[in-house]
């Protein structure tokens, strides 16, 4: 009865995730990356919305604290902003976001209602001792946040450059078709790529939000 029920679960959990149909060339996500310095004591996010055929209708900017707990809602604010219904999808460059000012994508999927996935680049081994070493005074919460996220899948994309994902409310199998159909070369997918280049071309003319 264990094991039915949990099948049951498992099924309704998929009917609602909303499906990505990426067989549609218009099919719009929001891609968000960021840009701080050391000294800064806040980042800047930016948020670029691309087709799946690469044509780019949408930019939005926010922030988010050096070493604070702000980042999901300021992500979701950002979202909020556009007020752009056709957005079927987040991307998220990093999780670990402004000196370890954690994301919570299980909130911006409940928030959202639509597939949220984060993106890193490098394998690793967690970042716990790291939050000590930075926070020792205060660790715990941050510790607490960090460990809300599940486990990473690696991912070898059609550029055979490897990428490692968490995501909500989609298919790990409909995570790499996305990211295939995205990624022109290396491990970055295109959205990712030009709103990176957008945070850090603003961060050096010393523009904030």
């Amino acid at each position: 009865m264990a094991l039915q029920a949990l099948a049951t679960r498992l099924i309704l959990e998929e009917k609602k995730m909303r499906l990505l149909r990426l067989e549609k060339k218009g099919l719009r996500g929001l891609a968000i990356a960021e840009s701080f310095m050391q000294n800064s004591e806040k980042s800047i996010l930016t948020g670029v919305v691309m087709r799946r055929d690469f044509v780019i209708d949408g930019f939005v900017f926010g922030s988010a604290t050096v070493n604070g707990d702000d980042a999901t809602e300021n992500i979701i604010k950002m979202y909020d902003d556009l007020k752009r219904p056709d957005i079927s999808y987040v991307l998220i460059s990093g999780l670990i976001l402004s000196l370890y000012n954690v994301v919570d994508i299980k909130k911006i999927y409940k928030e959202l209602k639509i597939p949220v996935i984060g993106l890193t680049y490098n394998d690793s081994d967690g970042i716990e001792f790291s939050i000590k070493q930075h926070f020792p005074d205060s660790y715990k919460s941050k510790i607490k946040n960090y460990k809300k996220l599940d486990i990473r899948k690696q991912i070898t994309l059609h550029t055979s450059s490897e990428i490692f994902v968490r995501k909500e409310g989609c298919t790990l199998n409909d995570v790499r078709h996305l990211l295939d159909g995205l990624t022109l070369q290396g491990s970055f997918p295109e959205p990712i790529r030009v709103a990176q280049l957008l945070a850090k071309s603003i961060l050096q003319k010393g523009l904030s939000f």
